[in-house]
């Protein structure tokens, strides 16, 4: 697998938090805001095609 097609690293761990807490507004425990997490997402749905 080239490296250069996987997600950006901080999109995976917003995936990751946002879906372990169920809510967009508690995986603000990486310190950015809800918005920032559910942007994060929306790219990574982007990427990857979904």
């Amino acid at each position: 697998m080239d490296l250069r097609q996987l997600p950006v690293l901080n999109t995976l761990r917003a995936f990751e938090a946002a879906a372990r807490h169920e809510s967009f507004s508690r995986a603000a425990e990486l310190f950015v805001t809800h918005g920032a997490v559910s942007h994060q997402i929306r790219g990574l749905e982007a990427e990857l095609g979904v």
